[in-house]
């Protein structure tokens, strides 16, 4: 079994979202997504989501794509978690290009291209 991961915080879930999900589940037979904590988004990536992590979480279990949502805590998990649940493919967005390149060793790293036109900060801004 080809086992997949991606990680984030997946607020305000978009058909962005849904495409990077669907497209990350099709590298492989099974699909993690490590999704950030209330208090990792708050303590190291300094922003606050609209949605509770159990309310993300509660989202995301419901996409036909996602198999398992795991908490993400820290940055330095990435390496564990890929040797934890025996990953093949590591998937980010291509906004991140290179930003992971050091778990090559350890898998396969992917980056997706983006979604044109849509973001949560996109539909943050357009709500104000």
């Amino acid at each position: 079994m080809k086992r997949v991961i991606t990680y984030g915080t997946f607020d305000l879930l978009h058909y962005g979202h849904i495409r990077l999900l669907k497209r990350a589940k099709a590298l492989g037979d099974y699909l993690i997504v490590a999704l950030s904590t209330d208090e990792f988004n708050a303590l190291k990536k300094h922003k606050e989501a609209y949605n509770s992590y159990a309310e993300r979480k509660y989202i995301l279990e419901a996409i036909r794509y996602v198999d398992e949502v795991i908490p993400e805590k820290d940055w330095a998990q990435k390496q564990t978690d890929i040797q934890k649940y025996q990953i093949n493919t590591f998937v980010m967005g291509d906004d991140w290009t290179g930003q992971f390149d050091f778990l090559k060793p350890y898998c396969k790293v992917v980056y997706l291209p983006r979604t044109p036109g849509i973001s949560t900060t996109k539909i943050k801004a357009d709500l104000k």
